[in-house]
């Protein structure tokens, strides 16, 4: 994970050569001293592609789990904390309508309307994502709301947005940041496939699923086209499900209590 997010803050510094230059004496070249992973169809060198394409992937990766974490803490802590027909209007109805659609779907359908581009691929994966924070959030206010410490503080006049921010937002932190860590995941893989599809963003950028793709006429011709490209895609993914499980067994007291033992 450090690796990746290196990757991504240095890629300027990293990458041997500029991801978009052109060498078509070179096209296809195998990996040597030269270029490290060989290079594309266009002579593109594939290391510098790889680490450029790290930091479009985690630029995607964050912004839209933080966007969805955002709208799924809104939405969900109005349904949980208020209830009532605003919890029947928000879980009920607009929640399920967006999980009756999967939400690689939704996406492809909002790209596919807007056109290709980094904030249209964010807004579109973001669509989807944030149902999942929302009915995390409403679980979780559900449980605190009528703790003792809320009531204490709602009993000497505190606000709502008070009580929300200083005393029920920090008890449900834990689970949050967990699911956050595990979504980064699947926005890297969300990415890579809009990218494969020709719905990411645009060339010249460099995006792993777009090296996917135009890989593909060249699999059994020049492999390390695809090889290296996938192996990128698969660490990422696996790092942030790393993470996630890490930072689930950190925060959970009782999972402590049980390695003390």
């Amino acid at each position: 994970m450090i690796s990746f997010a290196a990757m991504a803050l240095f890629a300027p510094f990293l990458a041997p050569y500029n991801p978009a230059a052109l060498d078509l004496a070179h096209r296809l070249a195998a990996p040597s001293h030269l270029h490290w992973l060989g290079t594309d169809e266009l002579g593109r060198d594939i290391l510098s592609r790889v680490i450029w394409g790290a930091r479009l992937s985690l630029t995607v990766a964050i912004s839209v789990v933080g966007l969805s974490f955002f709208l799924g803490l809104v939405f969900g802590g109005i349904a949980g904390y208020y209830g009532r027909w605003l919890d029947v209007s928000i879980n009920t109805f607009l929640m399920n309508a967006f999980l009756a659609l999967p939400g690689i779907l939704l996406a492809i359908a909002f790209v596919a309307f807007l056109g290709p581009g980094l904030l249209n691929l964010i807004l579109a994966l973001s669509i989807g994502g944030w149902v999942g924070y929302a009915r995390l959030v409403r679980a979780q206010v559900l449980a605190v709301r009528e703790r003792e410490f809320v009531e204490a503080a709602r009993a000497v006049g505190a606000s709502d947005l008070r009580i929300f921010t200083r005393h029920i937002l920090p008890n449900i932190l834990q689970p949050l940041i967990v699911q956050a860590a595990i979504g980064m995941a699947g926005a890297v893989l969300a990415e890579a496939t809009l990218s494969f599809l020709g719905l990411g963003v645009p060339p010249p950028a460099a995006s792993w699923g777009s090296m996917l793709n135009d890989a593909r006429p060249f699999l059994f011709d020049a492999p390390h086209l695809v090889i290296f490209p996938a192996i990128a895609v698969m660490l990422c993914v696996l790092s942030f499900n790393f993470l996630g499980d890490a930072l689930r067994d950190y925060l959970d007291p009782r999972t402590r209590l049980i390695v003390g033992l």
